[in-house]
């Protein structure tokens, strides 16, 4: 064995010229090895920081998004539930006095016969008193005490769709007034303020939850 032949050759190999044979695996491979390792685990890395970021500015709330899905459906689908009735006077129970602010003659007896056949009371009939003669520029005037506004007031309004209702503290009888005003030309059809009466009636829908 020559004195240039490396070690454990086993004679097996013969130096010539200045080139020695490889004895280990290219470094170029396991560098290239490294690069794509370390490529996909800084991808990785990168796809968990997205999602981690992602949840940041979502709130987190992805989960309860989805879990309140189903209550909000639920609030969607609550059926109606009628609450109670209101109740209210019939017009036989409330006594009214027609009175006429207008330079029209015949207008407060013309409306009192018109509300005697709808089942109201009629009181005194005539003439506006000075501080409503000729100064109610509307359809009328619907005067009556405190305890009338959500009671007899909405029943003789829906005699005149229009008419503006008014309540006075310091009234204590319960009749009403009905002050005719310079656009008045009619009373409201029976059978729209029938369905008006009825519809003050009807009991306020209550949501009633399903789920």
């Amino acid at each position: 064995m020559s004195m240039l032949t490396p070690p454990g050759m086993g004679g097996q190999y013969r130096i010539t010229g200045d080139k020695y044979p490889r004895m280990r695996r290219p470094r170029r491979r396991v560098r290239r090895v490294l690069a794509v390792v370390a490529t996909f685990a800084a991808l990785g890395t990168a796809g968990w920081g997205t999602l981690q970021l992602i949840d940041v500015f979502s709130g987190g709330d992805g989960d309860k998004a989805s879990a309140a899905g189903p209550k909000a459906d639920c609030a969607t689908k609550a059926s109606p539930s009628p609450g109670p009735a209101k109740v209210l006077p019939e017009p036989r129970r409330i006594t009214v006095n027609v009175f006429n602010a207008t330079t029209r003659a015949g207008l407060a007896k013309q409306t009192a016969d018109e509300l005697k056949k709808r089942g109201f009371r009629i009181g005194d009939v005539g003439n506006a008193a000075a501080e409503f003669d000729k100064k109610v520029k509307g359809i009328g005037l619907l005067l009556g005490p405190a305890s009338s506004r959500d009671t007899a007031l909405p029943v003789l309004a829906a005699q005149l769709t229009g008419a503006e209702p008014r309540t006075d503290a310091a009234r204590k009888n319960t009749t009403l007034d009905l002050v005719i005003g310079d656009r008045f030309r009619t009373l409201t059809p029976a059978t729209t303020a029938a369905q008006t009466l009825t519809n003050l009636k009807a009991p306020p829908p209550k949501n009633k939850n399903t789920c």
